[in-house]
């Protein structure tokens, strides 16, 4: 059985290498490609150590793209390239286990398209598993993830879903979003989660509202139908207080005019108005992006 290692690399230059030499240890026995993807790593010599690893290991192979485009991105570009029966989607900062991988493919191997990785406990800043989960929330909501299962970023891929996965060509994807889209055939094992030995997360809150977005965005109607019914929802109050005003001011014709309640009425409704447009606005950029042909990315060096 083949089996592609793909691993997003940015600012991994101090991991990488531990973790590459850790995978061939562990997977020894499989007809193995390491892919490496390193997403123009602005602070470190990540590429240089990426591309030494590919000249001294026959196993591995390097893809260095001209500008970062963030970690889905460089995911979608090592499955674009990755030739495996299994995709194994790994970080590169070393809180993944190379062991645990065949856990994995044990399950993967009973006929289940995604195994997701589960974590007893999670090493990462309370605020980043806050964001996780309520992005697990939202993926329940929009994607009709299974409510029980953890979207993590350490998982199995079959070839058949990962064929299924890199036909998507829009500037923005989201793997999740994607997996959910060609199958529902998904379970998840329970794995260690390492405490981070270097460095730190490179997610920032900016990263993290690009990466929900994106699933927000790309993968579902639904923002747009809670917008639709939000409006509907808001019409519906103005009439009933514009019925309840008139009713008064009838009974009661020296009611003095309500100016603070007609300027805060005012803002409210506005401000929601907005907000939509904001929403709308999204999706209309994605079409517009995507027409554009924009890349989802743009290949500096490749080593095989």
């Amino acid at each position: 059985m083949k089996l592609s290692v793909c691993i997003p690399v940015y600012n991994g230059a101090s991991t990488i290498g531990p973790l590459v030499d850790e995978i061939r240890r562990e997977l020894g026995e499989y007809d193995l490609e390491i892919i490496l993807v390193n997403d123009a790593s602005p602070n470190d010599n990540s590429e240089a150590v990426c591309s030494r690893l590919a000249r001294e290991l026959k196993e591995v192979r390097f893809i260095g793209l001209r500008r970062n485009y963030g970690e889905h991105n460089a995911v979608m570009c090592a499955l674009t390239h990755s030739t495996g029966d299994y995709a194994v989607i790994l970080d590169d900062d070393g809180q993944n286990p190379p062991s645990c991988i065949h856990a994995l493919l044990e399950k993967a191997q009973t006929g289940v398209d995604v195994v997701y990785s589960r974590y007893p406990k999670k090493r990462h800043h309370f605020l980043r598993n806050l964001g996780s989960r309520f992005n697990n929330a939202a993926a329940s909501w929009l994607m009709d993830k299974p409510k029980n299962l953890y979207l993590s970023s350490f998982k199995v891929i079959s070839r058949a879903v990962v064929d299924e996965i890199i036909k998507y060509k829009g500037p923005v994807p989201y793997i999740d979003g994607l997996i959910f889209r060609a199958t529902n055939s998904a379970a998840s094992v329970e794995v260690e989660h390492k405490v981070r030995v270097h460095g730190r997360s490179n997610y920032t809150l900016k990263k993290l509202l690009r990466l929900w977005l994106a699933m927000f965005i790309n993968f579902s109607q639904k923002p747009l139908r809670v917008a639709m019914g939000a409006g509907l929802f808001f019409s519906v109050i103005s009439i009933v207080l514009a019925i309840i005003f008139f009713i008064e001011r009838i009974q009661n014709p020296d009611l003095p005019l309500g100016w603070a309640t007609l300027i805060l009425t005012t803002l409210f409704i506005g401000s929601m108005q907005l907000i939509f447009l904001g929403l709308i606005g999204e999706y209309v950029g994605k079409i517009y992006l995507d027409i554009n042909g924009t890349p989802q990315w743009t290949i500096k060096t490749r080593i095989d």
